[in-house]
């Protein structure tokens, strides 16, 4: 008897559907082919006690079972479920009505409980633009696929609830979610805000120039100054998510398996913080099976470098191709994928390898060749994708002892979604840009022209400063940023002489 029952695999962001062909004959004899790895063909064990443990009969019977596509690996425990209804509907312990209509996932424990899977959003995607009518899965999967419209999911327990729902006997019920309802009442839940950060006007204006143009930023002061506190809050000052963004960052993370339990569309901007041991396929993707890395799981939000200068320098120079490109091209002998990873790059760090260079009341123990060599732990490269640079400094006493709150994040974050408008409206023909930080050239001769006065002063500013060449177009993004904030009409003097104020690190006597 000849069964075929439907489940999928994942590759980088989407799946692709897998046909299980289960063939019984006469003997006894088990065949798996279709190029599963060791996940997968460990699965007759599994599936021969979830069985009889769950009070039904393996078949004793010659079983073979083709996993079609034949020429594309098959990898994980989920295609145990697919696999296990498959053999029993060889054995007329499951009727094949619904399997033609349905779309299986979910990996078994030996007493038939079915354990959670990755990707179950990207299954649920192409379940529905496949026409399939049902997709089972985990019920700890059932919010993540759920958020799929037009498609009936249901969640399972246990392997026997799932053969009393093929055979027409109930079992399961079809979960509901209203997505939108969901997604919006989340959005302004924040668990950091600024109004916790007392002082550091100035550094706040920074991240808040940076989060309303999408610029990278770098913080450098002493310990204790407040890098990693405000680093923290910056999600809270981001535009929302659309739902758009939310779906394509919430596939992300169900790919990677770092959706919780009760985790339907990701509301909120992700912001991940790396610790600086990490290594270059932890950080950009890949592996023997491959994952997105650190820098898509922040696609749509931010990723964090605390103390940059102490990761190595290998694995920084592996962040210039994804910084550039807001995405990452992973390829091996057996596989070659494209993620996304559109993110904010900021990055912290102390001044000197004691940290207390230009501490206004600790004396700095560093030789300038110390000092010189520790900032050039990050290349010019790397600096050069990177548009605002924040020295910051401690704060007094007096202002740590001050308990009026700072002004709050919804506050600052209102300024940053009207500037992010403005850049909305001005880049709506121009594709792959939406905000300055992505401005090329030539938008950069359209929408950040100076006048005489403003290029007299740009060139003042870089000839006594000595300035890098680099600093020139970063200079122009941050300063239509921060003309944008004022309400987007043309760049000011004002606004110019901000955005040099933020290129701390170009100035050749920095650190001497």
């Amino acid at each position: 008897m000849l069964v075929k029952v439907y489940s999928a695999s994942v590759q980088g962001l989407s799946a692709i559907p897998v046909t299980i062909e289960v063939n019984a004959s006469r003997g006894v004899k088990f065949y798996l082919v279709g190029l599963p790895d060791n996940a997968v063909k460990e699965s007759h064990e599994r599936i021969v006690a979830a069985v009889e443990n769950s009070g039904y009969r393996f078949p004793s019977s010659k079983i073979v079972i083709n996993m079609a596509p034949a020429d594309i690996r098959k990898e994980g425990a989920g295609f145990d479920l697919p696999l296990a209804i498959g053999i029993l509907a060889t054995a007329d312990e499951v009727h094949t009505d619904l399997l033609k209509r349905t779309m299986l996932l979910g990996e078994l424990s030996l007493d038939g409980s079915l354990q959670p899977v990755k990707g179950a959003l990207p299954v649920a995607i192409m379940a529905r633009e496949m026409g399939y009518e049902n997709l089972i899965v985990p019920e700890q999967n059932i919010r993540e696929a759920a958020v799929v419209n037009r498609l009936k999911v249901f969640g399972a327990r246990h392997i026997a609830e799932v053969i009393k729902f093929l055979n027409g006997e109930g079992g399961l019920e079809q979960t509901q979610i209203d997505t939108r309802a969901e997604f919006y009442a989340q959005q302004t839940d924040f668990e950091f805000d600024f109004a916790d950060v007392k002082g550091q006007e100035s550094v706040k204006r920074a991240l808040e120039v940076a989060a309303a143009g999408g610029h990278n930023v770098i913080m450098i002061g002493p310990p204790g100054s407040g890098k990693s506190m405000m680093a923290k809050r910056l999600p809270s000052i981001l535009p929302p998510l659309s739902l758009a963004e939310s779906l394509e960052t919430t596939q992300i993370h169900s790919v990677a398996g770092k959706l919780g339990r009760d985790s339907s569309l990701i509301a909120q901007r992700p912001f991940r913080a790396p610790h600086h041991t990490i290594s270059q396929i932890a950080l950009v993707g890949g592996g023997s099976n491959p994952q997105p890395g650190e820098v898509s799981l922040a696609h749509n939000g931010v990723l964090f470098c605390d103390e940059l200068p102490e990761f190595s320098r290998a694995t920084l120079e592996v962040l210039r191709q994804p910084l550039e490109d807001r995405q990452i091209n992973i390829s091996r002998a057996k596989y070659s994928i494209t993620y996304p990873c559109s993110f904010m790059f900021v990055a912290s760090m102390n001044p000197c390898p004691c940290g207390y260079y230009n501490h206004p009341t600790k004396a700095c123990v560093c030789t300038p060749g110390q000092i010189h060599r520790y900032l050039h732990k990050i290349s010019g490269p790397l600096l050069d994708r990177i548009d605002l640079q924040i020295e910051i400094t401690p704060l007094s006493f007096e202002e740590l002892s001050r308990t009026a709150p700072g002004e709050s994040s919804a506050v600052i974050r209102e300024r940053v979604i009207r500037a992010r408008q403005i850049q909305g409206q001005r880049y709506a023909g121009e594709k792959g840009v939406h905000c300055n930080a992505q401005m090329t050239s030539r938008l950069l001769r359209e929408y950040a022209s100076l006048g005489e006065q403003g290029t007299e002063m740009l060139r003042e500013a870089m000839t006594r400063l000595q300035l890098s060449a680099r600093a020139y177009d970063r200079i122009l993004r941050v300063a239509r940023t921060i003309a944008d904030l004022d309400g987007g009409g043309e760049i000011q003097i004002a606004h110019l002489a901000e955005a040099i104020g933020y290129r701390n690190l170009d100035r050749s006597n920095w650190g001497e």
